[in-house]
């Protein structure tokens, strides 16, 4: 047990001494360049995506506890946080605060973790829908913090255009076949799970719940027992991620068959080539890097064509950030939480039904005026108000406010 006078007082300073955890670079980049800008102290502790014996890892935690001292350890979707709660002992003993964004669905990742609630957690949400089920759930400190862009970062990198990057619309995204096949094995359900999956995924999409596993259960409950066979948390969480990827499949796919006519640009995975199959009037892409191609290949588009993922009914994503962020145009559908992010109609476009998409891709088309002032209001809004910097400072502020 470590002993009591081994902690040190926190949030003392104007600025805090922020940890910032993972596995995986996944976002610690922007908010470690954000650190840099603010003149935050931190330290970056990568563990990788290997697994690390116990040992080594409460060493290697105890020591950068006692030497950096932080105010508070920072985390995206609780990576680098172990499933076991060892952290979370850790972090307990040492009184030191855990805040934990979560930029995809917390409800397809927190169920395998075990000692949730050992530590002083905040457990930060990008979906205000999820605000009342992890309060419900039993954590007491939630938050909501939307996504943001690092304008710093997606900035052109290239002196004379692509060419091939040309198109008057575009989609960049997953086509989620590859995604949901790797959850189903995962899962190994039962041959009526693997039946119904697919007539589940449609009804899950078409709702407004958040959740597919609660979803299934409260509308099929015929499928309870199959589901609850499965027995362990790991392919309950891959079967309800299953669901989850093959709804986000029929809905993207439902989506992008509406932009075909217009000599769509399709960007990403082979299973594109699959899906879209013996269809006219699309060119293929390969997958595109982040921050080396992205920022030079959307002003090249007359439209971006964006359709959310099924993971959040009522969030943005973050091509809605990015897109503007680099001065181009985006077409997006409708998620209820847009409106507290931007205006409608002068800083957003977006449709509210795939039936909507041919009419307003023509109608844009045409229009490259408007489509300049939307993307150029859009920048503006994403400079002011949605960065993040501002997400960084807003998070700090939250973490003084409850733990201090």
């Amino acid at each position: 047990m470590v002993q009591t006078q081994t902690r040190w007082p926190k949030f003392r300073s104007e600025k805090p001494r922020i940890l910032l955890l993972t596995s995986q670079y996944f976002l610690i980049g922007e908010l470690q360049a954000a650190c840099e800008r603010s003149g935050v102290e931190h330290l970056l502790l990568d563990f990788g995506t290997k697994e690390m014996d116990l040992d080594g890892f409460v060493s290697k935690m105890l020591g950068t506890l006692t030497a950096f001292r932080p105010d508070f350890v920072l985390t995206v979707n609780h990576l680098g946080v172990d499933r076991e709660g060892v952290l979370a002992t850790l972090l307990a003993q040492f009184d030191v605060p855990l805040a934990s964004w979560f930029v995809d669905n917390p409800h397809l990742i927190l169920g395998a973790y075990e000692n949730l609630h050992g530590t002083r957690t905040a457990i930060f949400t990008w979906d205000s829908d999820n605000l009342d089920s992890l309060r419900g759930m039993g954590f007491e400190n939630v938050f909501y913090l939307p996504l943001g862009a690092d304008p710093t970062r997606l900035t052109p990198h290239r002196s004379e255009p692509v060419e091939e990057w040309r198109a008057p619309v575009s989609f960049v995204g997953n086509s989620m076949l590859g995604k949901a096949i790797k959850r189903i094995e995962a899962a190994r359900p039962s041959q009526r799970l693997v039946e119904s999956g697919l007539m589940v995924a449609r009804a899950f999409g078409e709702s407004n719940e958040p959740c597919s596993g609660r979803f299934m259960v409260k509308n099929f409950p015929e499928l309870r027992d199959d589901f609850e066979a499965l027995e362990t948390v790991e392919r309950k969480q891959a079967f309800e991620t299953f669901l989850t990827w093959q709804a986000t499949l029929m809905y993207r796919l439902d989506c992008v068959l509406r932009i075909l006519d217009f000599d769509a640009l399709i960007v990403g995975d082979e299973g594109w080539k699959e899906l879209l199959k013996g269809r006219p009037g699309w060119r293929y892409h390969g997958e595109l890097s982040y921050y080396e191609d992205l920022p030079d290949f959307y002003p090249l588009s007359d439209i971006n064509f964006n359709c959310t993922s099924q993971q959040m009914k009522g969030a943005v994503n973050q091509r809605v950030f990015d897109v503007p962020c680099c001065g181009a145009f985006l077409l997006t559908d409708y998620r209820r939480q847009m409106e507290e992010l931007f205006e409608p109609g002068s800083e957003i476009v977006y449709y509210n039904h795939p039936d909507e998409i041919p009419g307003l891709v023509e109608m844009y088309m045409e229009r490259p005026d408007k489509r300049r002032a939307v993307a150029e209001a859009a920048r503006r809004r994403v400079l002011a108000e949605h960065t993040y910097d501002h997400r960084l400072a807003r998070l700090i502020e939250i973490m003084r406010r409850t733990f201090a």
